[in-house]
């Protein structure tokens, strides 16, 4: 996050350039082939299984490399050329589907060929979205960084979330092969077009080499001394724990407290990717009036008062107002804190620093899935909705310190930082 007298505010023009708009079109590629697997993934799942366990499970294979080797590989981002890195994890991606499209082709796929492609595409994701994350700075000026990352929030957003699972659903009522090769070009043609970045864009700061938990334990140390930091990872990782305990139930949700149908369900799903997509194109304005670390506290409000307003409501078109405003929300958060990380931490630890952060964050997604339904089960289907909002109640009241406004008071970027 950065400061409105740091470069965050004003009217000044600020432009991107060419080398962020090849990362931006390679974010654009993969995050379609990660949009249309969300649909695709479970139905073809689910043509060759009725067990509702082996259904959902097709998406915890996916997220559970991020708990194994998030910190492994956050190192390794930070020891490897991460251009280089970028070309190869993503024509190892491409590999891996045109593998898994050729045995549903031949007939000859199974539900443990599945959870194989699709574990070694979460692996890769880890190194990926990692190494990207880390390489933005690099590629844009400090003063640009929170531009960046709205453009790259705002396509995550639109095209993973929004176009994406449709657009997989309609391409395997077609035939089963094709969304898995459009995946396996898109995640192809994202390696072309990283390759086109220039060398320097994908050299770490030099470290000095020493054994991997060594290097893993200095960069998981230095997240955790800055309370700031620190605050935003355990802050992610409480709202991903409420927020994914009532999605795991959602469409139960949807269906007994809402009256709608598969149809109204998805529409549901959707306005959240609507509003994230809004909250990306605003928060340019937004940090021109107000300060990051307001958008930070008011972000924790509006979180949990989503959970409550879900909690009440009866009526679908309400609870779609409020999913907007909760997308909308999100967007600005994941900009600003995204942003603000980037610029505080050194660029010799930055892969290490996101790797904290992202096993934050899944391991609270993933803990959360696990809880909603048990929660629904003994106690009702609004339940994981006003358990989220008491959490959250908690966690605003422990973060709200934090994110005062002395986390923008001279930060000064990194020296890395300014190479761009």
């Amino acid at each position: 996050m950065i400061t409105r007298g740091a470069g965050g505010g004003g009217r000044q023009r600020i432009r991107l350039g060419g080398e962020f708009a090849r990362l931006w079109t390679a974010s654009a590629l993969t995050n379609v082939a990660d949009g249309v697997t969300l649909a695709a993934g479970p139905l073809l799942v689910s043509s060759l299984t009725d067990d509702p366990v082996l259904i959902g499970s097709a998406v915890f294979v996916t997220q559970l490399p991020w708990l194994l080797f998030s910190l492994i590989s956050g190192a390794y981002v930070d020891r490897l050329d991460r251009r280089r890195l970028l070309v190869v994890v993503n024509l190892v991606r491409g590999a891996v589907v045109t593998g898994l499209a050729a045995t549903i082709a031949t007939g000859t796929v199974s539900v443990p060929i599945i959870y194989a492609a699709f574990f070694l595409i979460g692996t890769s994701e880890t190194l990926a979205d990692n190494a990207s994350n880390a390489m933005l700075p690099t590629l844009v000026s400090v003063a640009a960084l929170p531009k960046a990352n709205a453009r790259l929030v705002a396509v995550q957003m639109g095209v993973n979330q929004f176009v994406g699972p449709p657009l997989g659903a309609s391409l395997f009522a077609l035939a089963a092969t094709i969304p898995f090769g459009l995946n396996a070009a898109a995640f192809t043609l994202a390696a072309v077009v990283l390759g086109t970045l220039p060398r320097r864009a994908g050299t770490p700061a030099p470290v000095q080499r020493r054994p991997l938990w060594t290097e893993i334990r200095e960069g998981a140390q230095w997240m955790w001394r800055n309370r700031v930091l620190r605050m935003i990872s355990v802050t992610l990782c409480g709202m991903n724990l409420t927020l994914f305990s009532t999605l795991a139930i959602f469409v139960v949700y949807a269906q007994q407290r809402l009256g709608l149908g598969e149809i109204g369900y998805g529409v549901l799903l959707a306005t959240m990717a609507v509003g994230g997509i809004i909250g990306a194109g605003l928060v340019s304005r937004l940090r021109a009036r107000l300060a990051d670390s307001v958008l930070l506290r008011a972000g924790l409000v509006l979180e949990t008062l989503t959970h409550v307003v879900l909690a009440l409501v009866t009526e679908p078109w309400v609870a779609a107002m409020t999913l907007v405003i909760f997308g909308m929300h999100n967007g600005v958060w994941d900009v600003v804190s995204v942003s603000w990380r980037q610029r505080i931490v050194p660029d010799a630890l930055r892969g290490r620093a996101n790797s904290v952060h992202m096993l934050f964050g899944v391991g609270g997604a993933a803990l959360g899935s696990l809880a909603g339904g048990p929660i629904v089960k003994a106690f009702g289907v609004t339940a994981p909705f006003w358990t989220a909002a008491a959490l959250m109640a908690v966690l605003t009241v422990v973060a709200w310190r934090a994110f005062g406004r002395h986390l923008v008071d001279d930060v000064a970027p990194a020296p890395a930082e300014q190479r761009a």
